[in-house]
């Protein structure tokens, strides 16, 4: 083990950005039915998008500016192959973590915001797709940075994740009640469980729709941009 800076400050700090993040995140899905019934769809996924969209900015651009922070643990950088396994994991991830929400026009309140109870595409893979694309960019991204830092900062994205499967089929079972009981039976939240067991089967024409393309297009950009992000969070002094 290859001692850097030890345990430094923003350890500690991101987790509470993390913990603070979560409060507001979880708990504003938690208070979605009442303050709809109140305020409406439309005004709550503004408000609920105000208050998570800055939270994730201030996480992520901490996150770049302290990547580096604590011990090396491994660096594995220079090893043939590493980078590309990474760039793959990090493009899988991202076919994960985005299309589990199809209507970006729902997003962004355009049109009416709904909760959708799915079962087509990647959702015959797992249940809880974007809980496994975090975990598959946490391994991608703690295996090429190697430090204590990005390692708690992944681990507290994945308990957060785990935390968001139980509170997601909470809210979809007292929503929709026996049918969501239904789709649990049919569905799995490790990936490709229930197709193995035959509880599912894929329908690869499901996965032909813009969303996935876009999805495509994002991880380009990504990887263009990628540095001019890393020269920008830098500008931040925190």
């Amino acid at each position: 083990m290859m001692s850097n800076s030890g345990l430094t400050t923003s350890h500690f700090v991101i987790l509470g950005l993390q913990l603070v993040f979560a409060i507001a995140h979880s708990g504003g899905a938690a208070l979605r039915p009442l303050a709809e019934k109140y305020i409406g769809a439309r005004l709550y996924r503004i408000l609920f998008a105000l208050i998570s969209l800055p939270l994730a900015v201030i996480l992520i651009t901490y996150f770049f500016n302290h990547r580096y922070d604590g011990w090396q643990l491994w660096q594995v950088q220079g090893v043939p192959g590493v980078k590309a396994l990474v760039w793959g994991l990090s493009a899988i991830s991202f076919l994960f973590l985005y299309p589990a929400t199809f209507n970006l026009l729902e997003i962004a309140a355009i049109q009416q915001p709904q909760v959708h109870l799915y079962e087509t595409g990647i959702i015959r893979i797992t249940r809880h797709p974007q809980m496994v694309g975090q975990i598959i960019w946490c391994i991608a991204h703690t295996l090429w940075l190697g430090t204590s830092f990005t390692l708690v900062t992944s681990i507290g994205l994945v308990l957060h994740h785990l935390f968001g499967v139980w509170h997601g089929d909470r809210r979809l079972q007292n929503r929709y009640g026996q049918a969501f009981t239904a789709v649990k039976q049919r569905t799995s939240i490790l990936p490709f469980q229930a197709v193995f067991d035959g509880r599912q089967s894929l329908q690869w024409q499901e996965f032909l729709r813009p969303a996935y393309l876009g999805v495509a297009i994002f991880v380009g950009l990504l990887w263009w941009s990628h540095p001019l992000l890393i020269v920008a969070t830098s500008r931040v002094s925190w």
